[in-house]
């Protein structure tokens, strides 16, 4: 659950008991006093024991109001908004037409994705009062919640017309403001919230956002220490100063900002995120692993933890796992040709040029921008002995290459089979070393599929020689060097 959606929850928790404390209030009656108690008096004589009536079952009652909404305010804090909803379905229809109850459910509703549901009651609220602020505010959240910002924005100025101290919703209007940049009018918003509730987790917290921005993580550390202290057992400002002083070059003091994050909240993804980042920063490569592993477990349809996990995995020579994340986050985020570059690289590997093919032509769909990679599916095509797929491929790729360029000649050596007597002499003279450590092992590759491996050999050297580690094709020729027995 991520750290917005919990803030939301408290709210609704908050709305939740101060609906109790007006139950409670108004249904808690006088104690008698001593003298108004009758005292029994002590008999002079025992009497004989009565003989045992049979017991009556008792039918159980269906329970109160007051019980309901204690329940459903036990059931937010665990996180458990469905079971909120079950629980405030049991209550009276004339209760559940209460202002305050029925406010509440529309927030526990929109909370939990049910929109439609949630806007009929809040605005059958504002109906009954439009300068109702709280009904205001209620709708202008679930406006937010579907996306709608500007239907938001109107209607949370209408609240603070309504009600000009409103915490919630100048908090709210900050946080708008904050995402349109406009730092200072969100300040002012966070100030003015703070003014009608020093409290204000939102506003607490959105002020430390805006401190940050204008760069005075001095007053971001105050605000966010506020928060410590009025939300001892609240995980988000710690994760807020955790950022802060990763910014600031402190990352060991931020993973013990995190680490206590997790210890309050163990079941937040962005914690576990944050935390493996910060991990990263640490050269902690295997902690770091298992925090993104984390993640994973926590959400695992959420991409994010994939692109870390997937890397790492790669780096530390687990390729077969490193395979498997890569393939779940190119499921996860099919627009990211990163993920199928790197399933066609570790495919290569292990010699199975077919599947990897199928990868660079994923890649190479989403950038086709990328000439290295229609060279990737040619060259894996040609290995995987689909020779004849080759050509009618490039034939469509090559008019997009500017003809003065090195990638057009080896995509015209590719394409036509032939040609490659001044290919080697035009990699020379290529100032990238980039491109041309690149080039020179796509010459390899191209004499190794026509079964020349000494010419194949001697290019792969070159390459190595060149020593681009940052390039793809660095890796690929190690590994073809491997093949052919030849050490670093």
């Amino acid at each position: 659950m991520s750290l917005s959606r919990k803030t939301s929850i408290f709210s609704l928790i908050v709305v939740a008991l101060a609906t109790l404390s007006s139950v409670f209030l108004s249904c808690a009656g006088t104690p008698p006093s001593r003298s108004e108690v009758p005292i029994a008096k002590a008999p002079i004589e025992a009497a004989p024991p009565a003989a045992p009536k049979p017991v009556e079952k008792v039918p159980e009652r269906p329970p109160t109001k007051d019980e309901i909404l204690a329940g459903a305010a036990k059931l937010l804090f665990s996180g458990d908004i469905a079971g909120a909803l079950v629980l405030l379905d049991k209550i009276a229809p004339t209760v559940a037409s209460d202002p305050g109850v029925a406010l509440l459910k529309a927030s526990i509703l929109n909370s939990a994705g049910k929109t439609d549901q949630a806007r009929a009651i809040a605005q059958e609220a504002v109906k009954l009062d439009p300068k109702n602020a709280e009904a205001l505010y209620v709708l202008a959240t679930v406006e937010g919640n579907a996306g709608k910002e500007k239907e938001q924005k109107d209607i949370l100025e209408k609240a603070i017309a309504a009600d000009p101290r409103h915490a919630p919703a100048l908090a709210a209007l900050g946080n708008l403001a904050l995402r349109t940049k406009a730092t200072k009018f969100a300040e002012n918003y966070f100030d003015r919230s703070l003014a009608g509730d020093p409290k204000n987790r939102e506003a607490l917290i959105g002020k430390a956002r805006a401190r940050r921005r204008m760069d005075d993580p001095k007053n971001a550390e105050a605000a966010l220490i506020d928060a410590m202290k009025a939300y001892p057992d609240w995980a988000t400002p710690r994760v807020e100063r955790a950022r802060l002083y990763r910014e600031a070059g402190f990352p060991a003091n931020a993973l013990t900002d995190l680490d206590e994050a997790k210890r309050l909240d163990p079941n937040d993804y962005w914690i576990a995120i944050e935390r493996g980042i910060i991990l990263l920063d640490l050269l902690k490569k295997t902690e770091a692993l298992l925090e993104f592993d984390r993640a994973a477990a926590i959400e695992p349809n959420h991409f994010l933890s994939y692109a870390y996990s997937s890397g790492l995995r790669d780096d530390l020579g687990e390729w077969e796992a490193a395979e498997r994340d890569y393939a779940k986050l190119a499921a996860l985020k099919s627009d990211y040709f990163y993920a199928f570059e790197a399933l066609g690289v570790l495919r290569i590997r292990d010699g199975r040029w077919a599947q990897a093919g199928e990868a660079f032509v994923e890649a190479f769909k989403r950038a086709p921008n990328r000439a290295h990679y229609a060279l990737l599916v040619s060259l894996s095509w040609m290995r995987s002995g689909k020779m004849k797929d080759v050509r009618p491929f490039l034939s469509k790729v090559l008019p997009a290459v500017k003809r003065d360029t090195i990638e057009y000649y080896i995509l015209r050596l590719y394409h036509d089979q032939s040609g490659d007597t001044d290919i080697a002499v035009r990699i020379d003279a290529e100032q990238n070393r980039d491109k041309r450590a690149r080039m020179l092992y796509y010459l390899a590759q191209y004499y190794a599929a026509r079964g020349n491996d000494t010419l194949a050999q001697r290019f792969h050297l070159q390459v190595r020689e060149l020593d681009r580690r940052g390039i793809i094709e660095w890796r690929l020729n190690e590994w073809a060097l491997e093949a052919y027995k030849i050490k670093g």
